[in-house]
């Protein structure tokens, strides 16, 4: 064979290893009671902070513990190995993706959603209107 064409076939295998690698790596939007059947798994549960149960940083261990509510209402302890996030306590959802264990969902990235200024906004001109 030509040196150009095994070249050829070596970037064609990388790049399907390449594709390969992605597509195993997304993670699968689930409960925590998904999440629970299969423990070290990594998923993605998006749910909303649990108000009514403690939220807790602890320092010397890095850890900052809260409750999450998935959609099907099933309420879980999250550990998050980082700092809390800015405007934690004003987000609508919280999107974590981690794995289960038998005592926590162990959350490695958090993304927040967080309440729209543009709703905010029309909520103000809401007001307004009302008052007048």
């Amino acid at each position: 064979m030509k040196k150009s064409y095994i070249v050829l076939l070596i970037v064609i295998a990388i790049a399907i290893g390449a594709v390969m690698a992605t597509l195993s790596d997304a993670s699968t939007y689930v409960n925590f009671a998904k999440a629970e059947q299969n423990p070290g798994k990594v998923y993605t549960v998006i749910g909303q902070l649990d108000r009514e149960k403690p939220m807790d940083f602890d320092a010397r261990a890095g850890v900052f513990s809260f409750y999450a509510v998935d959609k099907e209402g099933n309420s879980r302890k999250v550990l998050y190995f980082k700092p809390k996030p800015t405007d934690f306590e004003r987000s609508e959802d919280i999107t974590m993706k981690g794995y289960s264990t038998d005592s926590a969902f162990v959350a490695d990235e958090i993304l927040l959603k967080c309440p729209s200024k543009y709703n905010e906004q029309n909520k103000l001109k809401e007001g307004k209107t009302d008052g007048e």
